[in-house]
């Protein structure tokens, strides 16, 4: 874990090179707030790739195996959210010293940010399809710019929000 880190700081230090030369070609500074808010953001999409890689290879896992589809589809979609709550508890929202926060309590709200957003998906998924005539295809990769953020925000405020530890 240790390596990770050293070589997420090592990217991360990196990028931020880039992209302050690039915004001052442009006359524009960044924050060190407006960067670290940036960088999570980008750690959470990260995450979020790799969930979607564990989701996918369960699903074919499952169904090479001869079990449905649906079963194959809804055993990978929970081990991504596990996933996603291992990845994002180490090294997305990290517990601050001054904090306490219950595991089992972030991991419960962790399946219920998904759960919310699953549902944001279908209606959307519906309207996009059915309603609008967007191809089928293409569906669910205009529904992840809208079910990003909004994961994002349940995670970040809700699921991985610590309390003050009191003296």
């Amino acid at each position: 874990m240790e390596i990770l880190k050293r070589f997420w700081h090592w990217l991360e230090h990196l990028m931020r090179i880039i992209i302050t030369w690039f915004l001052r070609l442009f006359h524009k500074e960044i924050s060190d707030g407006q960067w670290n808010a940036f960088m999570q953001f980008v750690k959470f999409s990260i995450v979020g790739l790799s969930n979607t890689v564990v989701s996918y290879v369960i699903f074919l896992i499952g169904v090479s195996l001869g079990i449905h589809y649906q079963v194959s589809n809804l055993i990978g979609y929970m081990l991504g959210i596990l996933n996603s709550f291992f990845w994002n508890n180490r090294l997305v929202f990290e517990k601050k010293e001054e904090e306490e926060r219950s595991m089992w309590q972030a991991l419960a709200k962790v399946y219920a940010s998904y759960a919310f957003s699953y549902v944001v998906s279908a209606v959307l998924l519906f309207l996009w399809v059915d309603l609008l005539h967007v191809p089928e295809f293409l569906g669910p990769i205009i529904t992840v710019v809208v079910t990003t953020p909004i994961n994002f925000i349940l995670n970040k405020f809700w699921a991985f929000k610590g309390k003050k530890k009191h003296s």
